[in-house]
Protein backbone atom coordinates (compact mmCIF):
# COMPACT_ATOMS: atom_id res chain seq x y z
CA UNK A 1 0.00 0.00 0.00
CA UNK A 2 1.10 3.53 -0.71
CA UNK A 3 2.02 6.15 1.85
CA UNK A 4 -0.34 8.59 0.14
CA UNK A 5 -3.25 9.44 2.46
CA UNK A 6 -6.84 8.67 1.48
CA UNK A 7 -6.19 5.64 -0.73
CA UNK A 8 -9.51 3.88 -1.42
CA UNK A 9 -8.45 0.58 0.17
CA UNK A 10 -7.45 2.45 3.32
CA UNK A 11 -10.71 4.40 3.30
CA UNK A 12 -12.86 1.27 2.95
CA UNK A 13 -10.82 -1.67 4.30
CA UNK A 14 -13.99 -3.61 5.08
CA UNK A 15 -14.78 -3.59 1.35
CA UNK A 16 -11.32 -4.65 0.11
CA UNK A 17 -12.46 -7.92 -1.46
CA UNK A 18 -15.49 -6.29 -3.05
CA UNK A 19 -13.31 -3.48 -4.45
CA UNK A 20 -10.97 -6.02 -6.02
CA UNK A 21 -13.87 -7.94 -7.54
CA UNK A 22 -15.65 -4.85 -8.87
CA UNK A 23 -12.45 -3.55 -10.45
CA UNK A 24 -12.22 -6.73 -12.50
CA UNK A 25 -15.87 -7.10 -13.56
CA UNK A 26 -17.34 -3.56 -13.62
CA UNK A 27 -15.74 -1.18 -16.11
CA UNK A 28 -17.55 1.84 -14.64
CA UNK A 29 -16.28 1.04 -11.14
CA UNK A 30 -12.76 0.50 -12.48
CA UNK A 31 -12.84 3.93 -14.17
CA UNK A 32 -14.07 5.58 -10.96
CA UNK A 33 -11.37 3.81 -8.95
CA UNK A 34 -8.65 4.93 -11.38
CA UNK A 35 -9.99 8.50 -11.49
CA UNK A 36 -10.08 8.64 -7.69
CA UNK A 37 -6.50 7.38 -7.55
CA UNK A 38 -5.32 10.05 -9.99
CA UNK A 39 -7.16 12.89 -8.23
CA UNK A 40 -5.99 11.69 -4.83
CA UNK A 41 -2.38 11.71 -6.05
CA UNK A 42 -2.84 15.22 -7.45
CA UNK A 43 -4.23 16.40 -4.08
CA UNK A 44 -1.29 14.83 -2.27
CA UNK A 45 1.22 16.46 -4.65
CA UNK A 46 -0.50 19.84 -4.18
CA UNK A 47 -0.67 19.54 -0.39
CA UNK A 48 3.00 18.57 -0.11
CA UNK A 49 4.08 21.31 -2.56
CA UNK A 50 5.53 18.79 -5.01
CA UNK A 51 3.24 20.41 -7.57
CA UNK A 52 1.99 23.60 -5.92
CA UNK A 53 -1.46 24.85 -6.90
CA UNK A 54 -3.59 27.78 -5.95
CA UNK A 55 -5.86 27.32 -2.96
CA UNK A 56 -8.81 27.27 -5.35
CA UNK A 57 -7.17 24.62 -7.51
CA UNK A 58 -6.38 22.41 -4.53
CA UNK A 59 -9.92 22.86 -3.18
CA UNK A 60 -11.39 21.88 -6.56
CA UNK A 61 -9.32 18.69 -6.52
CA UNK A 62 -10.48 17.90 -2.98
CA UNK A 63 -14.11 18.35 -4.01
CA UNK A 64 -13.62 16.04 -6.99
CA UNK A 65 -11.99 13.46 -4.72
CA UNK A 66 -14.99 13.61 -2.38
CA UNK A 67 -17.42 13.27 -5.29
CA UNK A 68 -15.61 10.22 -6.61
CA UNK A 69 -15.34 8.68 -3.14
CA UNK A 70 -19.08 9.15 -2.59
CA UNK A 71 -19.88 7.52 -5.93
CA UNK A 72 -17.55 4.60 -5.17
CA UNK A 73 -19.10 4.15 -1.74
CA UNK A 74 -22.60 4.17 -3.25
CA UNK A 75 -21.59 1.35 -5.59
CA UNK A 76 -20.02 -0.61 -2.73
CA UNK A 77 -23.14 -0.37 -0.59
CA UNK A 78 -25.86 -0.91 -3.21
Amino acid sequence: MSDTPHEILAEFPEHAQQIHELRTVDAHFARLYDAYHEVNRAVHRAETNIEPRSDEGTEALRKERIRLKDEIYALLTR
